[in-house]
């Protein structure tokens, strides 16, 4: 029985990020919200998602970590893109949101993110907060591809897929080992509490 939902979901992020979570390089997301998550905010819902990659012109700039296949991974910006390839899917294990900058910085040694752009992230509004989710990744044997629609757009995280992707999720395996993922995994929850 499939884990992801019906039609399946995309969440959005930048490209080298979805490479980073999909070579086990880290764990967690960290996430503000889009200008589009309506009244309520951003939060994660759905327990299982695929990872969106999006294009982002300076993103190699403001990651501490770049993938050495970065042109492979690089992908146009919205009004660019004619088709969508995506190879991984991850699994949610723990949310969090924080308000403690101290918290937040103790997440550095866990994610890609430069300290300015986590800072922007963490203060871009007057509450000042971070989600933080931990996921497991797993990642298909070749890429899922198809074509860009006008709808996956935009600043949202959270975008719908098409239906095959229901299909592709048993073909896909974890990118990291069970030990290393739970010693991770163990890391980011006594570093959040």
């Amino acid at each position: 029985m499939s884990i992801l939902a019906t039609p399946p979901t995309g969440f959005k992020e930048w490209a080298f990020v979805c490479e980073a979570l999909g070579q086990g390089v880290q764990t967690i997301i960290l996430r503000k919200g889009g200008i589009h998550e309506g009244r309520g905010g951003f939060h994660f819902q759905h327990n299982a998602f695929w990872l969106f990659p999006t294009g982002f012109h300076n993103q190699a700039a403001q990651l501490r970590w770049t993938p050495l296949n970065a042109d492979e991974v690089t992908v146009p910006r919205d009004e660019e893109r004619s088709s969508v390839s995506v190879r991984c899917f991850a699994q949610l294990h723990g949310v969090w949101r924080i308000t403690d900058w101290d918290q937040v910085a103790a997440l550095e040694p866990l994610h890609i993110w430069t300290e300015e752009v986590v800072r922007e992230r963490f203060a871009w509004n007057e509450e000042s907060c971070l989600h933080v989710a931990l996921v497991r990744v797993s990642a298909l044997p070749a890429p899922w591809s198809f074509p860009y629609e006008r709808g996956y757009g935009g600043c949202r995280s959270w975008v719908k897929l098409p239906e095959q992707g229901s299909e592709l999720e048993k073909n896909a395996v974890p990118v990291m080992d069970d030990a290393p993922w739970a010693a991770t995994a163990q890391r980011v929850r006594t570093t959040l509490g």
